[in-house]
């Protein structure tokens, strides 16, 4: 595919709420006031290949051949409000959605020693391959928020040109493209109250797994974990197979699975931003967008995917398929984004 075969897809920027123009209320206000009634999902538990489990969370509208799978942040799950704003968006636009819990994210430990992280793609093709099964679309999109966009991305990247013909859109937010500047950056001051929460969270997985595998893990002096390079380098690293943090981070980050120039832009630089996080979005945590990761409108997408990111959402429909993006609604009660 060469630049021609590129035609960018325009949308409008995004632009807060009205007293929300801070990121950090962005954050903040939608995790403790945003409410919304859980969905009338279909729970289905999918035993993997490995000897574990993944909780599936199906909201269907009886009519339709088009699916959205939708992969939650890190320390979410399906009925996170982000989540569910979306699940409610897609449903009312006609579109069946399946989230995925992602291993111990269900409300229940998983049976294995590994848990899940940025670059969990095998777990996202199983659930892939668990909707081929069900012979019901004729369309597929993906949906990731944070982790879940850099999974996504992450796996179009590795596809290639031999992902399922029945992914034909894909859509991320918050994404942390560099996972190495992205830790970098959850170690400022300004974001010491997101790290501290995300330890909390993840200290409570550390412990179901000391009770499940006595003597292969523990947590002497976890309260000395600051950010992610203490945790990835004790837990995430070792236990999936990684020689270290800055091994994970580097293997797993999307970033170099998106062409397109990746230095920084001075000019977007030097803009005053809201944002604590570039492409944050209301509902929502992140490990934090690098600086300086492609913004132009027009790069092409994951190999055989082309895209258009404007700082908020990265938006990629495959070869010459054009995405319809309607309308953006960043920050409403309904969801998000509709897509035709």
């Amino acid at each position: 595919m060469n630049t021609a075969d590129t035609t960018a897809v325009q949308f409008p920027d995004y632009r807060p709420p009205r007293l929300l123009g801070n990121g950090h209320l962005q954050t903040v206000y939608p995790t403790l006031f945003r409410r919304l009634a859980p969905e009338h999902y279909r729970r289905e538990r999918l035993e993997t290949d490995d000897g574990d489990f993944l909780d599936l969370d199906w909201s269907e509208t009886g009519c339709s051949r088009r699916l959205a799978i939708i992969s939650h942040g890190l320390e979410g799950h399906s009925h996170r409000a982000y989540v569910l704003g979306m699940v409610r968006a897609l449903n009312r636009a006609g579109w069946d959605t399946l989230s995925w819990n992602q291993r111990s994210c269900s409300g229940e430990p998983n049976r294995t020693f590994r848990l899940y992280h940025n670059g969990s793609t095998d777990d996202l093709q199983r659930v892939i391959d668990r909707v081929k099964q069900t012979g019901s679309y004729d369309e597929v999109a993906l949906l990731g928020f944070s982790l879940g966009g850099n999974i996504t991305l992450l796996h179009l990247g590795r596809q290639g040109e031999r992902i399922d013909p029945l992914v034909r859109k894909a859509v991320a937010f918050s994404v942390p493209c560099d996972l190495k500047s992205g830790a970098e950056k959850m170690t400022r001051w300004s974001n010491r109250m997101y790290m501290k929460r995300f330890l909390v969270d993840l200290h409570r997985k550390v412990r179901w797994k000391m009770e499940q595998f006595p003597g292969r893990i523990d947590d002497r002096g976890y309260g000395r974990i600051k950010d992610f390079q203490g945790f990835d380098d004790r837990y995430t690293a070792p236990v999936h197979g990684f020689r270290d943090a800055e091994d994970y981070w580097a293997r797993c980050s999307c970033k170099p699975h998106i062409p397109g120039d990746h230095r920084p832009d001075p000019d977007r630089q030097r803009q005053k931003r809201s944002d604590t996080f570039p492409a944050m979005l209301p509902g929502g945590g992140s490990r934090g967008q690098p600086d300086g990761d492609p913004a132009a409108a027009g790069i092409r997408g994951p190999r055989g995917f082309r895209g258009v990111q404007r700082g908020r959402a990265l938006l990629v429909g495959k070869g010459g398929g054009a995405v319809s993006l309607t309308r953006v609604r960043v920050g409403e009660d309904e969801g998000f984004f509709q897509v035709d």
